[in-house]
């Protein structure tokens, strides 16, 4: 590889590293304001754990959750866990 080839390759490895070292910094910001709108939930009254439930669900299409829901149903029914048909 030549001077200016290796300059080219080591310019674009540092403009890498520094671009993923800012992201992760930021990354780090939102992941802390999230954690402060949950503590901030929490000291309202609401129950971060389901919350974090309701996020997650959120997440998934209707068909999805309701496939999971009735895994689940399943799941409970055969540990007795809840009255067989519903």
């Amino acid at each position: 590889m030549s001077n200016a080839t290796e300059e080219v390759a080591q310019d674009q490895l540092r403009s890498f590293v520094e671009r993923i070292e800012r992201l992760e910094e930021e990354k780090k910001q939102i992941s802390d304001d999230i954690k402060d709108v949950y503590a901030e939930a929490k000291g309202n009254g609401f129950d971060v754990k389901v919350l974090r439930k309701v996020i997650s669900l959120r997440k998934q299409d209707a068909n999805e959750r309701a496939e999971m829901d009735a895994i689940l149903d399943l799941y409970l029914q055969a540990l007795g866990m809840m009255p067989s048909g519903g």
